[in-house]
């Protein structure tokens, strides 16, 4: 016959004290009071809404969009205007006095300059076509800007199917654009909403775009990183980081339909570069050299090939400025692209990815 279980042995009572917010100060002074210290060095916290690596939305991560600089009229133009003007009269009566003296030495003198005279003037006619023509690409590029966010906030879709039609127009010539293209065609007897409308064709006819926008800025951080690193002089870093950026700029507007001429890639480059200082976005390298080395690359990289990803970076940084003035639609169904998100391009070190074995 078995034993029938026993009771387990019950814990005695005890007691614990407890302590209310009214006894705190009273314990803290009997503690005593901690002595005031001071650091040594400067310490600069960064706060947490400025931090890129926790606030994806802060300055460094999302720069200012790039805008259009506005021209105006000032008395620097009216003279270089007015100085043009007399150095061609100036020019124009030298070359009839050279050719008028070559026809009292021998006709075919006068003849044969001339010809030379009528090739010059069609050679410079064409030039002035063709840069004409550019110019008027990068402003029919901020025309349909405009006019397709004017066209949002409309009821009817009429003018946001003519701002598609603009932008079709405009990007027929990329092959890229074609299924887009043919997406939308097929939309012209629907009633559409212009908001959705304009959503449709930034998803449609810029998505693939904005995809090669960004392998181009890629490929051009990546190319100023290495020759910043390798390079022994740093002439030589300024001189290839101003070319990259000339030629990641020239090829931004040809992407997007832009296709300046030799005058509106000098006026697109000097709003970019204007873009740029009046953003601070030149000036911000040191709060991006803190951040960035601050979060465990400066352990894990040498100091000249930190200077290269930081030179990247800037170029990156230029390439967004680029892609703001030249698309063809502001960003608003897709996301733009910020610092952030080419980080990890040029620093896989310190992606989860390139911490995966």
């Amino acid at each position: 016959m078995s034993k029938p279980p026993s009771d387990p042995p019950r814990r005695p009572p005890a007691a614990f004290a407890y302590e209310d917010e009214a006894s705190e100060p009273r314990n803290r002074q009997q503690q005593g009071r901690r002595k005031p210290e001071s650091f040594s060095e400067n310490i600069v916290v960064t706060p947490d809404e400025d931090d890129p690596f926790i606030n994806p939305d802060s300055d460094l991560i999302a720069p200012p969009v790039a805008t259009p600089r506005k021209r105006r009229t000032s008395f620097g133009k009216i003279a270089a205007g007015a100085f043009g003007i007399l150095l061609s009269l100036g020019l124009g009566l030298w070359t009839d006095r050279l050719i008028r003296d070559l026809f009292t030495r021998a006709d075919w003198l006068g003849y044969a300059a001339l010809g030379v005279l009528a090739i010059g003037i069609l050679a410079v006619l064409a030039l002035v076509i063709r840069e004409t023509a550019g110019m008027m690409r990068l402003a029919a590029v901020q025309t349909i800007k405009a006019e397709a966010e004017a066209a949002i906030l409309e009821t009817r879709p009429a003018k946001a199917r003519a701002v598609l039609a603009r932008l079709t127009t405009l990007l027929a010539a990329n092959p890229e654009t074609s299924k887009g293209r043919a997406t939308l065609k097929a939309t012209e007897g629907e009633v559409i909403d212009p908001p959705h409308l304009m959503a449709l064709a930034e998803r449609e006819l810029l998505a693939p775009l904005d995809r090669k926008a960004r392998a181009l800025i890629v490929n051009a951080s990546k190319r100023v990183s290495i020759v910043t690193a390798v390079s022994p002089r740093a002439v030589v870093d300024l001189l290839y980081v101003l070319y990259e950026a000339v030629r990641l700029i020239r090829a931004m507007a040809e992407l997007y339909g832009g296709r300046p001429g030799t005058l509106g890639m000098f006026r697109l480059l000097r709003d970019v570069l204007a873009h740029l200082a009046v953003t601070g976005s030149i000036a911000v390298g040191d709060s991006l050299v803190q951040q960035v080395l601050g979060h465990g690359l400066a352990s894990k990289l040498s100091a000249r090939l930190g200077e290269g990803v930081i030179n990247g970076l800037m170029t990156a940084r230029i390439g967004i400025a680029a892609m703001d003035l030249c698309r063809p639609l502001a960003f608003r169904t897709l996301k733009r692209p910020g610092i952030g998100d080419f980080i990890a391009d040029l620093t896989p070190s310190m992606s989860p990815r390139g911490n995966n074995p």
